[in-house]
């Protein structure tokens, strides 16, 4: 199995989001010029993560994509099925039927290795990959605007 670059550039642009998310909506074309990926991949992420309630759109002046819940609530396996990701490293969709309608002989090891990926990946949410990138870029402007939102929520 091999993830592609639409499951890959889905998270990386979740992040983004999640990172900017307290100054209000973001805008795709933002997110676009940031991490160096197509505006026109961006609309067709964000319209299947939308549709999956991953985000939530705001239309008009200021407007762009907020999270549709909580960071800490939304898995990477929810952002990588969202954008229709396939995560299935066997040659029967986890069917059974791979070869002359009966399981392969090794169906079970990549059925296994199935059930792995996906618990692993619904194990780690956006906020802690949100946190790993403030500790990663201290100094980080994203970093200083998060610390500036969360003093001003709390006075």
């Amino acid at each position: 199995m091999r993830l592609t670059t639409k499951g890959r550039f889905a998270v990386t642009a979740m992040v983004d989001l999640a990172l900017r998310s307290g100054n209000g909506p973001v805008t795709l074309a933002g997110i676009s010029e940031r991490q160096k990926i197509s505006l026109s991949y961006l609309e067709q992420l964000f319209g299947k993560l939308r549709r999956s309630n991953v985000v939530a759109s705001v239309r008009g002046p200021g407007g762009g994509y907020c999270l549709a819940r909580p960071a800490n609530k939304i898995t990477v396996v929810d952002i990588i099925v969202a954008v229709d990701e396939p995560l299935d490293v066997t040659n029967c969709s986890a069917k059974g039927d791979c070869q002359d309608g009966k399981p392969c002989m090794t169906h079970e090891l990549w059925y296994g290795l199935n059930e792995t990926i996906h618990e692993y990946l619904g194990k780690i949410n956006l906020q802690q990959l949100v946190d790993g990138q403030c500790k990663a870029e201290p100094g980080a402007v994203v970093a200083k605007e998060m610390k500036a939102n969360s003093q001003a929520v709390t006075a």
